[in-house]
């Protein structure tokens, strides 16, 4: 057995940075001399890793967003590639981020270095493709989502379903105190300037249109850029409603709320298992829209409504984000009706599908034999 493991792990977005974080606290309480380096987060961070990159500098969504910025992707990446060659670790974790982590798998195969892929890449959604990719340089994938392994029937490559983080880490939130009386609404656009950029505005008209004067609007800011950004959109839209910016707290301003406008994303599934009755919203640029539409082969954006096969929450997408149609979806949410009720068990049936043991653990337990 290993006493000094070293281990190298790769997180690009906020939501990779939390899970990853979950799996390095497992295997400390296994290997209490173990070191982590990489790329990450505040929650790594927080851990104990070294993080030469920061997510905050690496979550970046879009084909031309992603061009804009080759030549700094490039050269990190080439950097990685040169340093783990060089220092073999005894793991490589690599979570998420599939665009920039099976490249880099692909880059160091061959080099004896365990690969291990946590929270697969939607292959059941778009780019089946990459299914023969990871057979080639991955050693194994550990899945948050029952139905995920099923699409690797037939493939030889070790995939195992560990149960999704978030149901055990939103059984115990406490409603933020801070919301007063009246109608509680919550607006999350995202943890990304870009799709602050793009969806915090509509929120908010889509809370004007409701025309309530009873009405809260409350929004977690995930870090100090997003608050930034959207109190310059605050002074740029002046006519606007005026929300309250919370630093954090998304989960508990979340679970306290009447209803919640919501990004699509991981915050989508966040706020199912908080049993907070929401409608999804999403608008990217042109670009990569008209492409995704062309590749993504599901009939849902949200995950709560892929993870129930059916529309749970309902979604607005792109044109069809029309601040009128979203207050109208909007309204009967905010008050006890039946369609609140119908979807809080909706919401239930979503939190009952999946694993609610410790994730974290379970993907220690499953990596254990290639770090020994």
């Amino acid at each position: 057995m290993n006493a000094h493991p070293r281990i190298v792990i790769i997180a690009g977005e906020a939501s990779g940075d939390a899970h990853a974080a979950r799996v390095l606290h497992a295997l400390k309480k296994r290997y209490p001399n173990l070191t982590a380096e990489g790329f990450g987060g505040p929650e790594l961070r927080k851990q104990g890793m070294t993080c030469s990159e920061d997510i905050r500098d690496l979550a970046v969504m879009g084909i031309w967003e992603v061009l804009k910025r080759y030549g700094y992707f490039k050269r990190i990446f080439d950097q990685l590639v040169q340093k783990l060659k060089s220092n073999p670790p005894d793991l490589l974790l690599l979570v998420d981020y599939p665009g920039f982590n099976l490249r880099l798998a692909k880059a160091v195969k061959g080099t004896g270095i365990p690969v291990v892929q946590y929270i697969c890449p939607q292959v059941w959604a778009w780019k089946a493709s990459r299914i023969q990719t990871m057979a080639q340089v991955l050693d194994r994938v550990l899945c948050i989502f029952p139905f995920e392994p099923q699409s690797f029937e037939g493939v030889n490559l070790d995939v195992r379903y560990c149960g999704h983080p978030m149901v055990e880490e939103t059984q115990d939130v406490v409603p933020d105190p801070g919301w007063g009386g009246g109608v509680k609404l919550a607006l999350v656009p995202g943890s990304r300037v870009q799709e602050i950029d793009r969806l915090f505005v509509p929120m908010l008209q889509s809370a004007a249109c409701l025309q309530r004067d009873d009405i809260q609007l409350r929004v977690p800011c995930a870090n100090a850029e997003c608050r930034q950004r959207m109190e310059d959109l605050l002074k740029a839209n002046p006519i606007l409603p005026r929300p309250e910016l919370v630093d954090g707290q998304m989960r508990e301003l979340v679970k306290g709320a009447d209803a919640a406008l919501v990004t699509s994303g991981t915050a989508t599934l966040e706020t199912a298992l908080l049993g907070t009755p929401m409608l999804i919203l999403y608008k990217t640029s042109a670009l990569t829209y008209a492409i995704g539409k062309r590749v993504v082969k599901v009939p849902f954006i949200g995950m709560v409504n892929l993870v129930a096969e059916r529309e749970v929450c309902p979604e607005f997408i792109q044109n069809d984000l029309v601040p009128s149609r979203v207050a109208s979806a909007l309204q009967p949410l905010l008050t006890p009706t039946e369609t609140r009720s119908t979807m809080i068990a909706g919401l239930t049936d979503v939190r009952n599908s999946l694993i609610s043991d410790d994730a974290g653990l379970r993907v220690v337990e499953n990596v254990l034999d290639l770090i020994s």
